[in-house]
């Protein structure tokens, strides 16, 4: 029997990084706080980080939604194939009004990925401000 970490592909050091790199952008310091933030058991993230362990794809997904990004971020660092439910490239952007197609564009065109994400994270805080308000 293939064992799960060769079956999916997984390379422990990738989720690692993506990971660490998810919690680093929240300034979140303890695999705890992660873990139950996501709503996961208090030591799931410790052991994908520490033993290297391969997560669940609904583990994936909860972490995903839990650092407000796309769930197929996290699902392709663990080795599992995109997921289409979570691909953005189905949305029309036809559909889309004029101003929310100039952000796309004005987002699009930061070549900086850290800092095209950092930016979408930005104008993210203000939509949910401005949903609250």
């Amino acid at each position: 029997m293939t064992p799960p970490s060769r079956r999916y592909g997984f390379e422990p050091e990738k989720f690692i990084s993506c990971l660490k790199r998810l919690m680093e952008e929240r300034d979140e310091t303890s695999y705890r706080q992660t873990s139950l933030g996501a709503g996961l058991d208090r030591d799931a993230v410790w052991h994908f980080v520490e033993k290297g362990t391969l997560p669940h794809r609904d583990a994936c997904i909860l972490l995903g939604q839990h650092f407000r990004v796309n769930p197929n971020e996290v699902l392709e660092a663990a080795g599992y194939d995109p997921m289409p439910i979570f691909d953005l490239s189905l949305i029309d952007p036809d559909e889309f009004s004029p101003e929310v197609k100039a952000v796309a564009r004005a987002l699009s065109g930061i070549e900086d990925a850290d800092r095209r994400r950092a930016a979408c994270r930005a104008v993210r805080v203000l939509i949910e401000m401005a949903a609250s308000a």
